[in-house]
């Protein structure tokens, strides 16, 4: 099964200065792109994520989930350039 990249996570990696398309990696997400050269792999298939979420279960319960999520991964988004900082930034 090939994810879906929503809107959510195409306007989060933009303001990034990234490019993102549908991982290679059967395992992963996404694949992040920058200056045309693969950077990154996101996202475990299997999981789900803020946006997913948000179309499965609402808002209120993606919020959640992601506040529980940053609790577990603290501190990956100010380590720049690392697959948690582009999972941070683009999925959560």
């Amino acid at each position: 099964m090939v994810y879906q990249i929503t809107e959510y996570s195409k306007r989060q990696a933009k303001k990034l200065g990234v490019k993102i398309k549908p991982s290679t990696n059967p395992l992963k997400k996404i694949d992040v792109f920058k200056d045309g050269k693969k950077i990154s792999q996101i996202g475990a298939i299997g999981y789900s994520d803020y946006p997913t979420y948000i179309n499965e279960k609402g808002k209120k319960y993606a919020d959640e989930r992601r506040r529980l999520y940053r609790i577990r991964h603290r501190g990956e988004d100010k380590d720049v350039g690392t697959p948690g900082y582009y999972a941070w930034k683009i999925i959560w």
